[in-house]
């Protein structure tokens, strides 16, 4: 009975907090994101809860599960975030993406169980996780500055304007989250190794092409960034083709395997 209150609190925080900070933007004034922020602390420490109890403590990566947990960490990641550069907007993107996993995985997922794991596959996946949370915020990020650059250029000086940075720092912002998020990727890709035996009979190869894919778009654009400056539309594009195959990667290879094929992922 915990599991489900707790998940019920957590979606209805996270929209409320979603919401909060959707209001300003809509109404073209300054958003106050203090207490959306709080809202989603709570939301995230509800989440946290319903992860621990559901699960049993350890990590399921089945796909629901994995999915309410990979929200849950860019949730988190979207809250450190927001305390040293306010840029609130991106909850409007990620706390109902949040609350909608969340549900899924309570509601409508059937029940499963952790697989045990060794240590070199805890390490891969801690990695891998933070390496997905990281890019996926970059991801949003590049979605807000698309719509930044629009409004710029159409000069519609409105609430989206005032929610982020300047234009620069905004840019920088994503950089800094791409370059980062790189590097846990060849972590993630570096680690995996140590668990890989037999690449078709682990049913990895088609996860493993798709994240050097993704690697090596995101690698074009951290290079392109530091030798040519680049930046505007290329970046935007460049990030979301890299988190698309990053998706495709894990959630779509999990989902052919394990709804679709009915193994294990």
């Amino acid at each position: 009975m915990a599991i489900p209150v707790l998940a019920l609190c957590a979606l209805a925080l996270y929209l409320l907090a979603a919401a909060l900070i959707a209001r300003p933007l809509l109404a073209d004034s300054t958003p106050q994101p203090r207490l959306p922020m709080a809202l989603a602390t709570l939301a995230f420490l509800a989440h946290a809860g319903v992860l621990l109890l559901a699960h049993r403590g350890a990590l399921d990566l089945h796909f629901f599960a994995a999915l309410s947990l990979v929200a849950w960490v860019v949730a988190a990641l979207t809250i450190l975030v927001n305390l040293s550069r306010p840029i609130a907007a991106l909850g409007v993107i990620v706390f109902p993406a949040a609350a909608l996993l969340l549900g899924l995985d309570v509601f409508a997922a059937p029940p499963t169980a952790p697989q045990p794991m060794d240590w070199q596959i805890k390490l891969h996946v801690t990695i891998a996780l933070l390496a997905y949370g990281v890019l996926s915020i970059a991801a949003a990020l590049a979605l807000l500055l698309a719509a930044q650059e629009r409004a710029l250029r159409h000069r519609r000086f409105g609430g989206l304007l005032r929610a982020l940075p300047p234009l620069t720092l905004t840019e920088t912002l994503l950089f800094r989250l791409i370059g980062a998020g790189f590097i846990l990727l060849t972590l993630t890709l570096l680690t995996g190794i140590l668990f890989v035996q037999d690449l078709f009979g682990q049913h990895l190869a088609h996860k493993t092409a798709l994240s050097i894919a993704a690697w090596l778009v995101f690698g074009v654009l951290v290079y392109g960034r530091v030798r040519h400056g680049w930046r505007g539309a290329r970046a935007i594009n460049l990030t979301l083709a890299g988190m698309a195959f990053l998706l495709l990667a894990f959630f779509g290879t999990k989902f052919v395997l394990e709804l679709v094929l009915h193994r294990t992922a």
